[in-house]
């Protein structure tokens, strides 16, 4: 039934292997994927993974930093795999603690472990329990309760429960006199008879006669009285119109500067570009400035506020010290007891994990991590401590805080790392264009950030085409035709031999925009251009025919780089459209091996300060890195994404 059955440690060892008779691959290659998707990417929160047509099982021994993995065929349904991985850990650590305590890998290479005749021996027990489990015989209905029921025991428990759920209001099949209740003791004054009905509410002791009489009273005392008189409102005196007054900015210098550039341009829409160096200065552009690799993002704060909550601990610690310490007889008990409590005596549980681990969650979920993301990390983080032993003087927080922090900087940066100049470099020794595809949702700023790309890739002495894809949205060929001219003002021909630095290629809207890519791209070949920027519709996730639209073009394509364009303001969103986007990519694919997106642009992210969740939902669901990080509005503001700078700011209170 089992395909294999492994033991190895953390560092690559395998200690113990099992292989089924009937299994002729090896078992390494789904093991291998088990370490790079899940284990090395801090995933581990599910104890399942799927490859091709296995599943695996595993569980993590973090105290002898061992991993447990089971694989059998995803068509069957085995349900003693999870019981039985945990009794082949417990029988493996008792039969060789000795052995696993030395934690030398020399040492253990050298061990023999002879495991074979206790594994097969559980194997055992586990299918013959659940083969026990699989086939209870149902009892007969002379055995079960319900046949013990009379008719007469089904009629009174049937009107007794609907009385309760009445509680208790009249009933249709009732009668309408209730019987007599005896007077108490303390109200002799008020005597019932059997034949009249108690009221309840309100007036206990009353027969219905007098209690009706009382209604009676009370209802023409009301429409007896008149309705109060409310006191006459002074009248507001007129108020004079409103002027608008000339708004008046703090700090806002002296208006005599002229802002109207529009002598320098010209107004005609085919000017080339004839803005001077101090037009771009004013807007913030500085030429020559974005050569070679894009400076990181980076937050100057993270690691003061780090520093202030590690002091913050300490004074805690050295108060409950001198606290212990100035109380009479016993004070050496109580030191005794908190350093215990430090020192690394005993290993994590769950139950001492879950508080941090709900308050690190819920901290996770208000920086803009999607709820579900923050759920799994908090599961991985738990899973990955669990019966490890605590370090001297640690607290549990933090350890957990500690161990969050280094699976955030693990997913920020994932298996691969994107280099576009020495790919940009590679193509240009084939004599072929680079081409890079953008796509994302409607209004994320995807023709903004291709221009601040074309900018950086200019700066770095490359030729780029712009190829005009978005043939749905009024408007968009426009807005990349003023972003030709303004990038090719910021670079004039002269200085590049006469030739335009950026054209672009549009053949208008309405048109096949798989057509146009493919147009785009063989003239880009004919005409020696370095790169192609393919801009594409926005389009939201769930509509079908443009994310058939965009599937087709990828597919026809086949751009070097697939890049998503997604704003750091959103939090479950996020999952939600990078999700629906890869489906989408694979189920539109012309191949066996769909093309699905390859990094991620993250805009706007200026607009969040220290709300960087973002960029963990992102990375955590597609596995890809980061490419761009857009942080302003001129073509300047363009980084890379600094990791560790990244996690300090999610992690700051």
């Amino acid at each position: 039934m089992l395909d294999f059955f492994t033991i190895f440690s953390k560092g690559g060892i395998v200690l113990w292997c099992f292989q089924g008779a009937a299994v002729t691959e090896s078992f390494t290659g789904p093991v291998n994927a088990l370490i790079r998707s899940v284990i090395l990417q801090e995933r581990s929160g599910n104890n399942s993974f799927t490859h091709e047509a296995l599943n695996l099982k595993y569980k993590l021994d973090n105290e002898f930093e061992l991993i447990f993995v089971v694989g059998f065929q995803k068509i069957l349904t085995l349900t003693y795999v999870d019981k039985f991985i945990d009794d082949i850990q417990l029988h493996f650590r008792d039969r060789y603690k000795n052995e696993l305590e030395q934690k030398g890998a020399l040492k253990l290479l050298n061990n023999n472990f002879e495991f074979e005749d206790e594994f097969k021996m559980l194997l055992r027990e586990a299918e013959k329990s659940s083969k026990a489990r699989s086939h209870v015989t149902m009892r007969p209905f002379e055995e079960s309760d319900k046949s013990k029921k009379t008719v007469k025991s089904m009629i009174e428990t049937k009107g007794g429960d609907k009385g309760k759920e009445q509680g208790g209001k009249k009933n249709k099949n009732t009668k309408k006199e209730a019987p007599a209740v005896e007077p108490t003791k303390g109200d002799q004054n008020k005597v019932t008879t059997s034949g009249q009905k108690m009221v309840e509410n309100g007036n206990q002791g009353l027969t219905h006669d007098e209690s009706m009489q009382k209604k009676r009273e009370e209802f023409f005392r009301k429409r007896m009285v008149g309705p109060t008189e409310k006191p006459s409102k002074s009248p507001k005196p007129a108020q004079k119109p409103r002027v608008k007054q000339r708004r008046v900015w703090n700090m806002g210098g002296s208006s005599a500067k002229d802002l109207d550039y529009s002598d320098r341009n010209g107004n005609d829409s085919h000017n080339d570009g004839e803005q001077t160096q101090e037009a771009n200065a004013d807007l913030g552009i500085k030429v020559n400035s974005m050569g070679g690799d894009l400076l990181p993002v980076d937050y100057e704060s993270s690691e003061e506020g780090e520093m202030e909550e590690e002091e913050e601990e300490e004074r805690v610690v050295v108060n409950e010290t001198s606290k212990i310490s100035t109380k009479k007889g016993g004070s050496f008990g109580g030191m005794f007891g908190m350093l215990k409590g430090l020192v690394g005596s005993k290993s994590l549980s769950h139950e001492d994990m879950e508080p941090v681990l709900e308050k690190m969650k819920d901290h996770l979920i208000a920086k803009n991590v999607a709820a579900e993301i923050a759920s799994q990390l908090c599961d991985s983080v738990a899973k990955k401590l669990e019966g490890k032993v605590m370090g001297t003087f640690t607290t549990v927080a933090s350890t957990v805080k500690q161990s969050l922090q280094e699976s955030l900087v693990q997913i920020l940066q994932p298996k691969r790392r994107v280099d576009i100049l020495r790919d940009v470099m590679e193509a240009q020794r084939q004599r072929r264009p680079f081409v890079i595809t953008f796509c994302g949702v409607n209004g994320v700023g995807k023709s903004t950030n291709l221009a601040k790309i074309s900018f950086w890739l200019i700066e770095n002495g490359f030729k780029v085409l712009i190829a005009a894809c978005d043939t749905f949205r009024a408007g968009a060929v426009e807005q990349l035709r003023t972003h030709q001219r303004r990038l090719n003002s910021l670079h004039p021909p002269e200085q590049h031999g006469g030739q335009p630095v950026v054209q672009l290629y549009e053949k208008g809207y309405g048109k096949d925009a798989a057509g146009i890519a493919m147009e785009a791209i063989n003239y880009a070949r004919n005409q020696a251009f370095d790169v192609v920027l393919v801009d594409t519709a926005g389009r939201m996730q769930d509509n079908a025919p443009l994310m058939t639209a965009l599937a087709k073009l990828i597919a026809v394509n086949m751009p070097d780089l697939v890049l998503f364009v997604g704003e750091a303001l959103v939090g479950n969103e996020a999952v939600d459209q990078l999700v629906k986007f890869n489906r989408a990519l694979a189920d539109h694919s012309m191949s066996d091996k769909p093309r699905l997106i390859d990094g991620i642009v993250l805009t706007k992210f200026d607009t969040i300060d220290d709300k960087v969740g973002a960029a963990i939902s992102m990375t955590y669901i597609t596995g890809q890195p980061i490419v761009f990080v857009g942080t302003g509005q001129t073509y300047n503001d363009l980084r890379s994404l600094n990791a560790r700078a990244v996690v300090g700011a999610l992690m700051k209170a």
